[in-house]
């Protein structure tokens, strides 16, 4: 602003001199250097300090420059200055409905100068007629601004204490003004949309290598898997899963420990529409507390003592995937809240960062607690039970699947004779009555652990797997005893369910999986005899 009532020499008044021409022409030459390098961060503070040194040169009062968007009702205040006695222009859209034909104007490419608007004004403005009443506006001028042929912003000159002329020299390099400031605002866009492509690109490379991090070391974890069965009551697990899995619903797996409830995760995830992308695993168990926050939301660099990267969560990781958390009975309970968060709507925060992350990840949960007990227990929120509880699949123990013991054992025999160079013919009988007679209290897991030893040891093409008393207490309902006695005890319940028929369909032999003359050896060895009769 000017000292008292002395007045800048003014290029827009009649007659300007000479020198008041050249001292306009500098600062606009200057004002237009300023801005050629400015970068995007800075384009409103500079765009905001040319407007005021113009306002201040030439005398008006209020100055604006609006960006377009793509629709008629998009509307933009890049930057607004005015002088301290004039109502700063409104920035929070309202002002679109006062004038609209204005608007129509600048959008069509035309320029609008408003030597006294209430006199200049066409009919159809007569919204903008009144606006200018109310206002007090004396004059006006609105240039649209081009770049590349479009028509991208405007900006506008005002004048509300004394009416100002619009002579064709000053309108002139007002729109040259206009069009520095359309391509500053344009490179400023262009700068931000390629530093959010580069983010993005960034966060992509990120998440590729974390995928291939998790499927190197998936790949070394998982064995052949085949999900056959000739248990009704697995089969129907079986048609459970294949019922859920078409869907994207949340998946409890419950089940004692080693009876495949990872296996049947990976099913699901394999028969579902997400099954392009890898699922992703995460044992709630085997991570201490203070990392499993990190490892499944992710962390930023320096969140911690020894956080020296920034790091994706599994749940990141997982987008437009599955994630399957496994013991998630032993999840703290100060973590549960962000996995109900997740499970809700999607959300979630990298630990020691305030941005949110929005991830679309079905979530498989499998535990072998009774989560009833630990809810009233005050050990497991109730809220995140069920919302975890939306599809539960009991997994059974491979002690109520018998019938599957030749059929898993055959399974591991095969993969562990590819990866030892062995090959197995067959499995011998007495080996495989003690198989189905032994109460499995570590389920197929165990199974496979020892199938894994028997083939160590194996030394010709038949396999002969030795069992001893499990260290671990039986199963409820699992018999007990010595492994004799054990043997003894299945012989006698499965001649017993056929009435002691040993040959033929349906006969003793056929459902142990047995040769008659193995079954009628091992009755031998064991004293198995029909009630009533005498041993020979």
């Amino acid at each position: 602003m000017n000292p008292g009532n002395v007045h800048p020499p003014r290029p827009d008044a009649d007659g300007a001199s000479p020198a008041d021409t050249l001292a306009f022409e500098r600062m606009l030459s200057a004002v237009l250097a300023e801005l050629g390098n400015v970068p995007a961060e800075r384009m409103r503070d500079a765009i905001t300090g040319a407007l005021r040194r113009m306002i201040d040169f030439l005398d008006f009062d209020r100055s604006t420059v609006l960006e377009f968007g793509a629709s008629d009702g998009e509307v933009e205040v890049v930057c607004s200055v005015a002088r301290d006695d004039i109502e700063p222009f409104p920035g929070d859209g309202s002002f679109t409905a006062s004038i609209p034909w204005l608007l129509g104007e600048l959008r069509a490419g035309r320029l609008v100068a408003l030597a006294s608007p209430l006199d200049d004004l066409p009919k159809e403005a007569a919204v903008e007629a009144e606006y200018c009443r109310r206002i007090g506006l004396r004059s006006h001028i609105g240039i649209p601004m081009i770049v590349g042929g479009r028509i991208t912003g405007a900006i506008g000159f005002s004048a509300f204490h004394r009416a100002r002329a619009w002579p064709a020299e000053l309108v002139a390099r007002l729109t040259i003004l206009g069009g520095v400031f359309a391509e500053l605002i344009a490179r400023s866009r262009r700068d931000v949309e390629l530093v959010a492509a580069l983010a993005e690109i960034g966060r992509l490379k990120e998440r590729l290598e974390a995928e291939n991090v998790y499927l190197r070391q998936a790949v070394r974890t998982t064995s052949r898997r085949v999900l056959m069965s000739h248990s009704p009551r697995f089969n129907e697990v079986l048609d459970e899963v294949r019922q859920v899995a078409a869907t994207n619903s949340t998946v409890l797996l419950q089940g004692e420990t080693g009876t495949g409830k990872e296996v049947l995760a990976e099913l699901i995830h394999n028969s579902s529409g997400r099954k392009d992308r890898p699922m992703v695993k995460v044992s709630c168990a085997a991570l201490p507390a203070s990392l499993i926050e990190a490892e499944l939301f992710g962390r930023e660099k320096g969140a911690y003592t020894g956080a020296l990267a920034r790091q994706s969560g599994r749940f990141e990781i997982a987008d437009q995937s599955t994630i399957f958390l496994d013991e998630v009975g032993e999840l703290p309970l100060e973590l549960q809240s962000k996995l109900l968060r997740v499970l809700q709507d999607g959300r979630f925060e990298r630990l020691g960062a305030a941005r949110t992350i929005e991830v679309d990840v079905r979530v498989i949960a499998a535990t072998n607690r009774d989560l009833a007990q630990a809810v009233g227990e005050g050990r497991f929120r109730e809220d995140l039970y069920y919302r975890l509880n939306v599809f539960p699949i009991v997994v059974p123990p491979l002690r109520e699947r018998r019938a599957d013991i030749p059929l898993l054992a055959w399974e591991f025999v095969q993969e562990f004779s590819v990866a030892m160079g062995k090959p197995i013919e067959r499995i011998a009988d007495a080996s495989m009555v003690a198989l189905q007679a032994y109460p499995w209290p570590g389920n197929v897991r165990e199974l496979r652990n020892l199938i894994e030893r028997a083939m160590i040891l194996a030394r010709g093409p038949t396999l002969h797997i030795a069992l001893g008393r499990s260290p671990l207490r039986a199963p409820p309902n699992a018999p007990t005893g010595t492994l004799e006695e054990a043997e003894r005890a299945h012989i006698v319940q499965a001649l017993e369910r056929v009435g002691w028929r040993i040959r033929g369909p349906g006969g003793a032999a056929e459902v142990l999986c047995m040769k008659p003359t193995t079954l009628e050896s091992r009755m031998k060895k064991l004293g198995v005899q029909r009630p009533g009769r005498q041993r020979a």
